[in-house]
């Protein structure tokens, strides 16, 4: 994620930070190692050119140059740019209560993932209480109703559709009808796009926001494509009025051109990034967590939040017990493997690790690592599990053969779980330690659920 831009933004923290005095020529070195950065990552030439000019003069000013740390000042410079250049901070749905439906309209160019976008926001918005249906509206892609109404039963979200029908106006209104009707709160239309942006698709999305009276007009557009995005989103916004922006497949996004752009040209927020693959992967656009990882100072906030929503409280005040009385076994690993593994990718959580953000080559992280000592585990008898002293050499060799490794990798796996055992046990019993670190990940805007974090 924004791999380019974090690499070399991280370097130039790296040395900025640490000088104990700055000078107005260091100021302009630094500021155009930072100009170039953002041109290579695609950001629009006059936001550079507003970045650098408003970085110059507050840098050079006295609270810098006079500052008892300097380099730290500065850095502070730099990311409170950066905040401002995505948008300062989060902007949250303008949704109206349960009792007033609220209709969503997603627009976008075909290929930006809009189908999958609505189906993300769907759950998002299922997990926050709204009631919510899905709208077909999409007359014009091959298989794009068939696509909505499997991904909406994924979710256990409802789909309205009306198959054979040519007029997107009529099938928004009955929806609406329908979804007035069954008590649905919320109403998300997914809305057809063409390959470009075209008169007849403007005219029909036109006409189908006139027919909804939409809460939220969010374009839905892909990361990758750099300024091309904000062209697009500037385009979609003088013929409709965006309320916001989607950008999807901003984990595959090394530039961050778009997202560094939308706000100062088209004065929209961005509301929501695509994050990977899972229904799940997709967050809420935070500006100074985003500065952050682009700073590679990671982003600690959000790896509490994805923590806090694989852990159960209770369950974690039972794995502390356990860890107490040492009972820590190989089914627990396999939990904690599982809940790792919904947490998202090993990259989206290593960028967001202090020191780590952009500096692991996701080529070399070995995901199929965690399946192979998964399927070891799994290989095992319950009673193997429960006890790893009984795992001779008999046995290793047939959990070698039954989970298709080697016997190498299972002592391996074993070593490594006598070392998680030890490194728990150890945790649990400094309380004060871990009672330290809850505090200041408090602190920080996260709160960890009561006990171990289970992970």
């Amino acid at each position: 994620m924004l791999e380019k831009l974090t690499n070399t933004f991280g370097n130039i923290v790296k040395t900025i930070s640490g000088k104990s005095t700055i000078t107005e020529k260091n100021i302009e070195e630094t500021v155009e190692q930072i100009k170039m950065a953002l041109l290579e990552a695609d950001v629009n030439l006059r936001v550079v050119r507003r970045f650098v000019n408003a970085t110059i003069e507050e840098a050079k000013g006295e609270r810098v140059l006079r500052a008892v740390d300097p380099g730290q000042q500065f850095v502070k410079i730099i990311y409170d740019r950066i905040v401002k250049l995505l948008g300062d901070t989060k902007t949250d749905l303008a949704l109206n209560g349960p009792d007033v439906q609220s209709v969503i309209l997603l627009l976008g160019l075909q290929g930006a993932g809009k189908t999958t976008a609505a189906h993300k926001l769907a759950n998002r918005l299922v997990k926050d209480g709204r009631k919510v249906l899905l709208v077909a509206d999409d007359l014009v892609r091959p298989a794009a109703i068939e696509q909505l109404k499997a991904l909406g039963q994924k979710i256990n979200v409802p789909v309205y559709s009306e198959d054979g029908s040519k007029d997107a106006v009529k099938v928004s209104k009955n929806a609406l009808d329908y979804a007035k009707k069954n008590g649905f709160d919320t109403v998300i239309v997914d809305t057809a796009g063409r390959l470009q942006i075209d008169e007849d698709m403007m005219k029909e999305l036109v006409a189908v926001k006139k027919a909804t009276n939409p809460v939220e007009t969010i374009l839905v557009a892909d990361a990758m494509t750099g300024q091309n995005a904000v062209d697009i989103a500037k385009s979609f916004d003088e013929q409709l009025g965006l309320s916001g922006v989607i950008l999807t497949k901003f984990d595959s996004d090394a530039r961050g051109g778009a997202a560094l752009s939308l706000k100062t040209i088209t004065d929209k927020p961005v509301l929501f990034i695509g994050t990977g693959e899972k229904t799940d992967d997709f967050e809420v656009f935070h500006p100074e967590r985003i500065a952050s990882r682009i700073l590679g100072m990671g982003d600690i906030v959000s790896l509490v939040e994805k923590a806090q929503q694989t852990v159960d409280e209770e369950e974690a005040k039972k794995l502390e017990e356990k860890m107490a009385r040492n009972e820590f076994t190989l089914d627990d690993m396999l939990d904690q493997f599982d809940r790792v593994g919904k947490m998202g990718s090993l990259s989206s959580i290593m960028d967001m690790i202090p020191g780590l953000a952009g500096q692991v080559d996701e080529s070399k992280i070995d995901v199929s690592g965690m399946k192979r000592q998964k399927a070891i585990i799994q290989a095992m008898t319950q009673k193997e599990r429960s006890n790893h002293l009984i795992i001779g050499p008999s046995r290793r060799k047939r959990i070698a053969k039954g989970s298709g490794t080697s016997v190498a990798e299972v002592n391996k796996l074993i070593k490594q779980f006598e070392k998680t055992k030890l490194t728990m046990k150890k945790l649990s019993k400094n309380r004060g330690m871990q009672a330290k670190l809850m505090q200041q990940m408090s602190q920080m805007g996260g709160k960890m659920p009561g006990g171990f974090p289970g992970f």
